[in-house]
């Protein structure tokens, strides 16, 4: 069966662009599950070393680049793209920089709506300087 990822809308949806769908209604094609997707480096020790986390940045945009930047090479290697992404989950422990990191987001999924959650957490399981993580399901050919 032939991948298909569309979304589903509402019959009275309103007339307006958003960064996510409601719903993905996917077939055919293999599922994908990443978890846990930060800017730190992905291969890293556990438990954690604090000195593998000395060239984060400290600042949200910067670190969502790099987290999607390492989400992209974890696609790449399935055969996949931000375009596959049926659903995407966003944690952040600041909203300081949100819109700029919104507009990066914009960059790698442009105009696919994949359906996702964005949150404001407390803090992330690994490093304190550790500000985003991302979990996505993508569907794959």
């Amino acid at each position: 069966m032939t991948k298909q990822i569309e979304p589903v809308d509402w019959p009275d949806r309103l007339d307006v662009w958003t960064r996510y769908s409601m719903a993905i209604k996917a077939s055919g094609g293999t599922t994908v599950y990443f978890a846990g997707v930060t800017a730190a480096p992905p291969y890293h020790h556990h438990p954690h070393r604090p000195e593998e986390f000395d060239t984060l940045p400290g600042d949200l945009p910067t670190q969502t680049r790099m987290a999607l930047e390492n989400l992209k090479k974890s696609l790449e290697a399935v055969g996949g793209a931000f375009g596959d992404i049926v659903f995407f989950q966003f944690f952040s422990t600041t909203m300081e920089g949100a819109e700029e990191a919104g507009a990066i987001r914009k960059e790698y999924f442009g105009d696919h709506r994949p359906a996702s959650t964005t949150l404001q957490v407390v803090r992330l399981a690994t490093d304190p300087r550790c500000l985003v993580e991302v979990n996505a399901i993508a569907v794959v050919d």
